[in-house]
């Protein structure tokens, strides 16, 4: 192997083609973090019309909304090894290919089973993307383009985010029209037809990502590791000039020297419990798990419950949760002009910051109000049918019933203008009803049934709670664990929390948003990248799982309080991490990283 890269003997330069080129790889790879959006986004304005005219019990629908979860966790396990044999560019087009595949299944769907199979097979796209595409940009940007270009990603992921929600609103203007201008029949139709054409929107993005993929390079660095030096120095030359492409090859080759010097020494192979390996490795790991552990796919999946709960109209929940979308979008941006000149440490400290100030804040916003709730859970236990259910219809009447059963404690809410959330349980199952307000135009109705929380199967069960007695749940009787009736509070406090999560979205966006993708395909050594990332990305969904898993039970307890309170309690371990482990990578080639975890002079 050569100590220097040899070029091609008289190899024109035109940099108006390298831009446009590097402009193109940059475009693939945001198309697949607009995919990734999509994914986490698209179910929210679907779910309504599916749940109104699918038939599905709630089992099931929980079962396809989890699917996408599911699918994702099990392709993300294995993308790196995926990612390793068959190259970046072929999972880059698999993974297209099946996102491509899930809307026709989905969308032309007469039952729960092609249903579960297109968001399984959706989750499994995700997956594929959320590891492959930041591997991909680390390994074919240049140093000084990388933080920027993998922010593309996920800017782009913001705006699949944000277009799912443009779409949900738009269809429930449509919705709303139908209902006032035909009769049951024809607002049936029209909800049917609504979540398919949801689905259908999203098709486009796709088709555009796996075309791209076809006329993207392979990553100079899996073409060297494999044995393809001149394709390696071809790709780095359609995106880099000569001399840099030069050294880049040249750097590839040291560090292969020096795993090849190891190989040849007293251990007798390049030990993966080496410096190297273990301490950009754990340092992955923790900044993945914080950055979920920030709540933010729970505030961005919970939203306008959050915001109803805190005094909010529904039209100006769901209007707020669009704007969230839109400061997650837009301060993306602001991240994405900061990364490369300001660090990715500067950024995650501001933001980390902002997170904790943020969720402070709102959850002592929470905390003023959720002071005055009372637990009437003795007397819905005494009203629970023969059959172990229990209907409850929520309306200024029956709020004022509850009321009046608590005595002098409830004296400081209104039925009018009050809340309600049941807690229960069936052997070892728990489960919650969303809040209710007694203000809402529409009466709620409150079901609570052995379906509604006992899985319907041991493969649910094992998800659910894998230490449960399945078959004792099927015949326990309804237990109520608490009934919470609290005040809702004012709009302009219901403004002022809205703040509250626009500035986590904010601080969140700007720091970890951008800096986590960078952080998980920078910090891995070349050697464990692929696989790496995959483990580091488990860990992260699965936090993400059981916090969404926890959300409503927990805030149903504790109050929405509590759950900020605990979310800022993670990111200040976030904030620590970056603080004082994390190494600025900004302007450094992965190669000169890699050097510093080894602890050498770059």
């Amino acid at each position: 192997m050569t100590a220097n890269a040899e070029l091609p003997a008289q190899l024109p330069i035109d940099p108006s083609a390298k831009r446009g080129y590097n402009q193109f790889l940059l475009l693939v790879a945001g198309l697949g973090g607009l995919l990734y959006g999509i994914d986490v986004g698209i179910i929210g304005g679907a779910l309504p019309y599916l749940e109104a005219t699918s038939h599905l019990n709630a089992s099931e629908l929980s079962a396809i909304v989890a699917a996408v979860l599911l699918g994702s966790v099990f392709s993300t396990l294995f993308a790196g090894l995926f990612a390793d044999w068959m190259g970046r560019k072929p999972l880059m087009i698999l993974s297209g290919a099946a996102f491509i595949i899930s809307i026709p299944v989905i969308a032309l769907s007469q039952g729960y089973a092609p249903l579960f199979l297109g968001r399984l097979l959706q989750g499994m796209s995700g997956g594929f993307i959320g590891v492959v595409v930041p591997l991909y940009l680390a390994e074919c940007l240049s140093a000084s383009s990388r933080g920027k270009g993998t922010g593309i990603f996920q800017w782009l992921l913001t705006l699949g985010i944000v277009a799912a929600a443009l779409v949900g609103i738009y269809y429930s203007y449509r919705v709303a029209a139908v209902a006032q201008a035909a009769d049951a029949a024809a607002l049936f139709a029209f909800k049917d037809q609504a979540w398919r054409r949801i689905f259908w929107v999203s098709l486009p993005p796709g088709l555009l990502f796996v075309l791209g993929s076809f006329l993207v390079s392979e990553s100079p660095r899996w073409l060297f590791r494999n044995g393809r030096r001149e394709q390696a120095l071809a790709a780095l030359l359609r995106s880099r000039i000569p001399e840099q492409a030069a050294n880049e090859l040249r750097e590839m080759e040291e560090t292969a020297q020096v795993a090849v010097r190891s190989n040849s020494g007293a251990v007798g192979h390049d030990s993966l419990l080496r410096r190297k390996y273990v301490i950009p490795f754990l340092l992955a790991c923790v900044i993945l798990f914080c950055n979920t552990a920030t709540g933010v796919n729970s505030i961005i999946g919970f939203n306008t419950g959050i915001l109803l709960q805190s005094g909010l109209s529904d039209l100006q929940a769901h209007w707020g949760y669009v704007v969230f979308t839109v400061v997650n979008f837009l301060m993306t941006i602001v991240g994405l002009s900061l990364v490369d000149r300001s660090g990715r440490k500067f950024l995650l400290i501001i933001g980390t910051s902002g997170v904790i100030l943020s969720m402070v804040t709102t959850g002592t916003l929470f905390l003023r109000t959720e002071k005055q709730s009372v637990d009437c859970y003795n007397l819905l236990q005494s009203e629970i049918g023969k059959d172990q259910t229990l209907t409850l219809h929520f309306d200024p009447t029956q709020a004022a019933r509850l009321l009046a059963a608590e005595g002098p404690a409830s004296n400081e809410i209104r039925p009018e203008r009050a809340s309600f959330a049941v807690i229960y349980s069936y052997g070892d199952f728990t489960a919650s009803t969303s809040f209710v307000r007694s203000d809402d135009p529409t009466p709620q109705t409150l079901r609570i049934t052995r379906e509604s929380c006992v899985p319907a199967n041991r493969v649910e069960a094992l998800f659910k709670n894998p230490f449960a007695d399945l078959q004792a749940a099927r015949t326990a009787p309804l237990k109520i664990e608490k009934a919470l009736i609290g005040a809702v509070p004012v709009e302009s406090h219901g403004w002022l929390v809205a703040l509250g999560l626009y500035a986590f979205m904010a601080f969140y966006a700007m720091g970890p948003g951008v800096c986590v993708w960078l952080a998980l395909s920078e910090l891995m050594p070349t050697r464990i990248r692929s696989n790496g990332m995959s483990i580091a990305l488990v860990i992260n969904q699965l936090v993400s799982t059981t916090l969404a898993g926890i959300f409503l039970p927990f805030v149903s307890k504790h109050g929405y309080s509590s759950i900020f309170f605990l979310f800022a309690g993670f990111t200040v371990i976030y904030f620590l991490t970056a603080v004082f482990l994390l190494p600025e990578t900004k302007g450094k080639t992965l190669e000169e990283i890699e050097a510093h975890f080894e602890g050498h002079q770059a």
